[in-house]
């Protein structure tokens, strides 16, 4: 196989792996927070806090929610760069494929 096309192929396929727990660790961390949330607005109601918008202002201000969003932005940024990376090699391929096409339609030009 052309070493054009033999290295963004190994490139992604060496990216598929980092980039699935990187998107495995996104979609958790979304879903946790639902529930990191349900459970601060329980430790709300336990020190007295009585409104639904108390509760919920409690929850969103919390310095445990508010790590779990900065782990949440880590985590897309990173599924992103991965996704960039694969999404290039991709066109690197792209690009070597119209190449040949193109050379092999210019070849039978000659031929003719």
């Amino acid at each position: 196989m052309d070493e054009q096309i033999e290295k963004p192929l190994t490139y992604i396929r060496d990216r598929a792996r980092p980039y699935a727990d990187a998107k495995a660790s996104r979609v958790y961390l979304e879903q946790f927070r639902k529930s990191k949330k349900a459970i601060l607005f329980i430790e709300a109601e336990q020190k007295g806090v009585k409104t639904i918008a108390e509760r919920e202002a409690y929850a969103y201000s919390h310095p445990e929610y508010l790590e779990l969003l900065e782990g949440l932005r880590v985590a897309v940024g990173e599924e992103e760069r991965l996704k960039m990376q694969i999404t290039a090699a991709q066109l690197r391929i792209d690009l070597y494929r119209t190449e040949q096409a193109n050379n092999r339609t210019e070849r039978k030009g000659y031929g003719a």
